[in-house]
C-alpha cells in the first residue's frame, strides 16, 4: 500500500477548507487594502482632469501647453514616486516582523529622502521651456507650459512626502484616511484652480500659473492632512513617527535608495516608452497620434486599479515576508495578480465591446476616421491592458520581497529591446502603421509581465525551499 492509499478522503477534503479558508482570507484583506488605494488614484486622475477642464476653456494652445507641462513634470516626479514607493516595503516587512522602531524609521528616511531630491527634481520644471523648444515645440506654447511649471514645480516635495505616509498607513493596513484626504482635495482643487486661473471672488488672474500654484496648495493640504492623521489619529499615532524626525538612520536610508532606485528607473523606462510611442505616432500622422492618446488615456484610467492591488500586493507580501510565513508569501502575490488580471479581463471586454463609443464620446463622431482607428487600437489593446494590470501588481508582490534590481533588468529587455523595437519594426518595416506601433507595445508588455511572474514563482519556492531546510536541520538537531 502506497502514501497516497492511506490518505484518509475525509482527511483531505477537511485539508482542503482550511486552504480554501485561506485563499477567501487572503482575498478579502487584498481587497480591504486595494479598493481606497485603487480609488485614491482615480482622484488623483479627477483632479488632473478638473484642471484640464478649466484650462480648456481658456483655449486649444493653453491645453496643449498643459500637456506638455504634464510630460516634464511627471518625469520629475515619477523619479521621486519611484523612490517614495520604498517606503512601504520597508514599513510592511516591519509590520509583519513586529518591529515599531524600522516602522517609523522607514517614513523618517522616506521623508529625508523626498528632502534630499526635491531641488535636483524641481531643475526639470523649472527648465521646461528650454527642453519644449529644443524638443521642436513654438515659442507660445513653451512659454505657457513654463508658466504652468512654475506653479507646479513647487508641489513635488509635499507631494512626494504624501506618497511617503501613504505607503506607511497602508502597511499598517489602514488606507482610508488617504482616500479621505483624496477626496477632499478634489473639490478643493477644482476651487483653487477656478479661483487663481480666472481671478475670481477677489483672487488675482494668474493664467496658467494660477493653475499650477492651486495645485502646488493642494499638495501642501493633502500632505499637512496626512500628517495630522499620522501624529494624531489610532492606530498611526502609537507609532510616534515624528518622534526625534531630525535623526536619519543612514544604513536604512541606503537600503531605501537601493529598494527605491530601480523602481524610478523601472517606471521611466514604461513612461519613457510610452513617450517613445506617441513619437512614432507623430511620424506617422496627426491622425494616428490623436487615437493613441485617446486610447492610452483608456488605458491610463484602467491602469489606476490594478495599481491600486499592486500597492496592497506590495504590502501583503512584505509583511508575509516580516513575519516569515513563506506559504503567505505565496498566497499575496498569487491573489493580487489573479485579482487584477479578472479586473483588467472583465474591463478589457467592456472597452471592446463599447470601442466606438467610447471613441464618439472623445470625438463626437464614430465614421470619422480617427474614430475608426481609435476603435482599432483600443481591439488591439485587448492583450496590452491585461498584461499591463497583471506586471504592476507582479511588480508590486515583488517589491514586498525588496526584489526591484532584476525587474528593472526585465524592464530593459521588455520595454526597450522587445517592445519599442516591435513597435518600429511593425509600424514602418511591416507598414502596419499605428496598429503596428500598439502591437509591439502589448507584445514587450507581455514579455514583461511573464518574466516578473516567473521572477515571482522562482523567489517564493526559494523561500519555501529555506524554511523546509531549517525545518529538517532543527529536527535533525532535536
Amino acid at each position: 500500500m502506497t502514501c497516497i492509499d492511506k490518505i484518509d478522503p475525509a482527511a483531505s477534503r477537511a485539508a482542503v477548507v482550511p486552504s480554501r479558508k485561506l485563499l477567501t482570507a487572503e482575498l478579502a484583506e487584498t481587497l480591504k487594502l486595494a479598493v481606497p488605494l485603487a480609488l485614491t488614484q482615480l482622484g488623483q486622475i479627477a483632479m488632473m482632469t478638473t484642471d484640464l477642464a478649466f484650462i480648456g476653456r481658456l483655449g486649444s494652445e493653453n491645453v496643449a501647453a498643459a500637456a506638455l507641462a504634464h510630460t516634464v513634470y511627471f518625469v520629475s516626479f515619477t523619479i521621486g514616486m519611484g523612490m517614495m514607493s520604498a517606503v512601504s516595503p520597508l514599513a510592511a516587512q516591519a509590520f509583519g516582523a513586529r518591529d515599531p522602531r524600522v516602522m517609523r524609521r522607514a517614513l523618517r528616511v522616506g521623508l529625508w529622502a523626498g528632502f534630499f531630491m526635491v531641488l535636483p527634481l524641481m531643475a526639470l520644471p523649472f527648465h521646461g521651456e528650454r527642453i519644449l523648444l529644443a524638443l521642436g515645440q513654438t515659442q507660445a506654447t513653451a512659454h505657457l507650459a513654463q508658466q504652468y511649471l512654475f506653479g507646479l514645480a513647487w508641489g513635488i516635495l509635499p507631494a512626494l512626502w504624501f506618497i511617503a505616509i501613504r505607503g506607511f498607513m497602508s502597511a499598517v493596513n489602514r488606507p482610508e484616511p488617504v482616500l479621505w484626504i483624496t477626496l477632499a482635495a478634489i473639490p478643493a482643487n477644482a476651487l483653487m484652480v477656478y479661483l487663481l486661473l480666472y481671478g475670481k471672488w477677489g483672487m488675482p488672474e494668474l493664467g496658467m500659473f494660477g493653475a499650477g500654484l492651486a495645485t502646488t496648495i493642494v499638495n501642501l493640504g493633502t500632505f499637512l492632512a496626512g500628517v495630522w492623521f499620522a501624529a494624531r489619529r489610532r492606530p498611526f499615532r502609537k507609532y510616534h513617527v515624528f518622534s526625534r524626525v531630525w535623526r536619519i538612520d543612514w544604513p536604512l536610508l541606503g537600503k531605501l535608495v537601493t529598494i527605491g532606485a530601480p523602481i524610478s528607473i523601472a517606471f521611466l523606462l514604461e513612461y519613457g516608452l510610452f513617450g517613445a510611442a506617441g513619437l512614432l505616432m507623430g511620424l506617422i500622422s496627426t491622425t494616428a497620434l490623436a487615437a493613441h492618446q485617446i486610447a492610452l488615456q483608456i488605458a491610463a484610467i484602467l491602469f489606476m486599479v490594478p495599481f491600486g492591488v499592486s500597492m496592497a500586493a506590495t504590502v501583503r507580501v512584505g509583511q508575509a515576508v516580516g513575519r516569515r510565513d513563506t506559504e503567505a508569501v505565496q498566497r499575496a502575490g498569487f491573489v493580487a495578480v489573479a485579482l487584477s488580471g479578472v479586473f483588467m479581463s472583465i474591463m478589457t471586454l467592456a472597452v471592446i465591446l463599447a470601442r466606438f463609443e467610447i471613441a464618439a464620446l472623445f470625438l463626437g463622431e464614430a465614421s470619422d476616421a480617427t474614430a475608426q482607428l481609435t476603435a482599432m487600437l483600443l481591439l488591439i489593446g485587448a492583450t496590452f491592458f491585461i498584461a499591463d494590470g497583471v506586471q504592476t501588481t507582479t511588480a508590486g508582490a515583488l517589491r514586498g520581497m525588496h526584489d526591484t534590481q532584476v525587474p528593472l533588468l526585465f524592464a530593459v529587455i521588455s520595454y526597450w529591446l522587445i517592445g519599442f523595437a516591435a513597435a518600429s519594426a511593425l509600424a514602418f518595416w511591416a507598414g502596419l502603421n499605428a496598429p503596428g506601433v500598439w502591437i509591439g507595445l502589448s507584445l514587450g508588455t507581455a514579455v514583461y509581465a511573464t518574466l516578473l511572474i516567473l521572477r515571482f514563482r522562482l523567489l517564493a519556492r526559494r523561500l519555501v525551499g529555506r524554511r523546509s531546510t531549517r525545518s529538517q536541520r532543527t529536527e535533525a538537531s532535536a
